[in-house]
């Protein structure tokens, strides 16, 4: 089955390039277009994409707000979001992760990483332009930290260790070889993570991990 694509970007001729791109991949569908965010719930209702790819700045609600208000409609029924962005270390693509994004890449980047990111977003990879992830983390450490809650607490020892390297940023391949495991192993220990503290994908553990001095 196809990945199921909304394009929502205030600037005509790149998004009509963008689904170009896009439409051009046998497993990548363009379900839907939208030139601003307050247009984007109203899109997903009609068309149900898998992942919605947005502009973080557009004139009337920006691509933060627009990230937010899917998840506040929604829940986890959203689609995923893939944020684009002209700086990697754009204030308003981080505000966008703490949105619910599942990520974001450079306008200027190549097709073939666009095209790789929305897979990878599709899966449930996170996806953070260079540069950003560090931008991201020391974002939560300038922060108060707080203590995690019971959700926490429902977490077996080996899911709490699991949590702890993927927040660190370690593969699953990598976390397999830490920890004695199958690699398919850790990947349902992160499914099991991710289901019992309500989160979407590892973008979201990361910052839960750094909000609960987990890391």
């Amino acid at each position: 089955m196809s990945t199921r694509v909304a394009l929502v970007d205030d600037q005509h001729l790149f998004r009509a390039g963008i689904a170009m791109v896009i439409g051009s991949q046998p497993d990548l569908e363009v379900v839907g277009e939208a030139e601003d965010g307050d247009e984007v719930l109203d899109l997903v209702e009609r068309t149900s994409p898998d992942v919605v790819v947005m502009d973080v700045r557009m004139p009337r609600v920006d691509g933060v707000a627009a990230t937010a208000a899917l998840r506040d409609a929604l829940g986890e029924d959203a689609p995923r979001v893939l944020v684009l962005t002209t700086f990697d270390l754009d204030e308003a693509a981080l505000s966008a992760i703490e949105a619910g994004a599942s990520g974001f890449v450079l306008k200027s980047a190549d097709p073939e990483l666009l095209l790789a990111s929305l897979r990878a977003v599709a899966a449930g990879t996170q996806v953070v332009a260079a540069g950003a992830t560090r931008a991201l983390v020391e974002r939560f450490r300038s922060r108060g930290r707080r203590s995690p809650g019971p959700e926490y607490e429902s977490l077996t020892p080996r899911e709490r260790e699991i949590l702890r390297r993927a927040a660190q940023g370690l593969s699953n391949a990598e976390i397999a070889a830490a920890e004695h495991l199958a690699e398919g192993t850790v990947k349902t220990h992160v499914s099991r993570v991710l289901g019992k503290l309500g989160l979407r994908d590892r973008v979201q553990l990361v910052v839960y991990a750094y909000e609960h001095d987990l890391v």
